[in-house]
């Protein structure tokens, strides 16, 4: 007969995981610990994020999506948990197949950034959780809402978020133009993850983009070796 554990006993495994000889990134959460980006446009927005995945200080995954759709033109870029932003998302989306069933369309750009803003407001304790979302809809053209870690949600004309974006504010505050076009703000994205990829150790592998427009979505994607470059002492 297998031995009972006492309370406060930990069992062989729990003792092995504790060790100081086991790496972290085995117990260690899975963070898309991150660099995600949405700027509007004259009809529409760019998003954008880097596609690395970590585990501690392991990577996990190099090329993760971290652009998601929630309706026919609207995204949300997620950083935090991964757990925990991908089952935000699929909450989000739960909720807006029904709005859209009651309303007889798709709901607006500000109706999906609420509903990420309430479930984000409404576990601020549980959950981390960073999101950006970003679309387009007929009433108010290409929109941009920021929700970061509390739930608070407003409209930018551009957001950053994750760990990469404390390397990047300057630089977005000192290139941002109003009026750019949709070929402006892709080469404005690009530039800025990339930048912020090459200062944290957190983001990295490919960049993934998307413009969501009136016509639809465009998506691109930059390889490693087409990342735009910068000065490299």
């Amino acid at each position: 007969m297998a031995a009972m554990l006492q309370p406060g006993m930990l069992s062989h495994r729990e003792q092995t995981m504790a060790s100081d000889d086991y790496p972290d990134w085995l117990t260690a959460e899975h963070r898309t610990g991150t660099t995600i980006m949405a700027v509007e446009f004259n009809g529409g927005v760019v998003i954008g994020a880097d596609s690395r995945t970590t585990t501690g200080a392991y990577i996990a995954n190099r090329v993760t999506d971290k652009l998601t759709p929630v309706t026919d033109r609207v995204f949300c870029c997620r950083s935090g948990s991964a757990a925990a932003t991908q089952a935000i998302a699929d909450i989000a989306k739960y909720h807006l197949n029904f709005i859209s069933i009651e309303m007889g369309e798709q709901p607006l750009v500000k109706t999906v950034a609420n509903v990420f803003r309430e479930v984000c407001y409404g576990n601020r304790d549980s959950l981390t959780a960073g999101i950006i979302c970003a679309g387009w809809d007929k009433r108010e053209g290409g929109q941009v809402f920021s929700i970061p870690l509390g739930g608070m949600c407003v409209r930018q004309p551009f957001a950053i978020g994750g760990s990469g974006s404390t390397y990047i504010y300057g630089h977005c505050d000192a290139t941002y133009k109003h009026g750019m076009t949709k070929e402006e703000c892709f080469k404005f994205v690009a530039n800025a993850v990339a930048l912020a990829m090459s200062r944290d150790g957190s983001s990295g592998g490919i960049i993934r983009l998307a413009a969501i427009d009136e016509s639809g979505i465009e998506r691109r994607v930059i390889l490693g070796n087409e990342l735009p470059t910068f000065y490299e002492g």
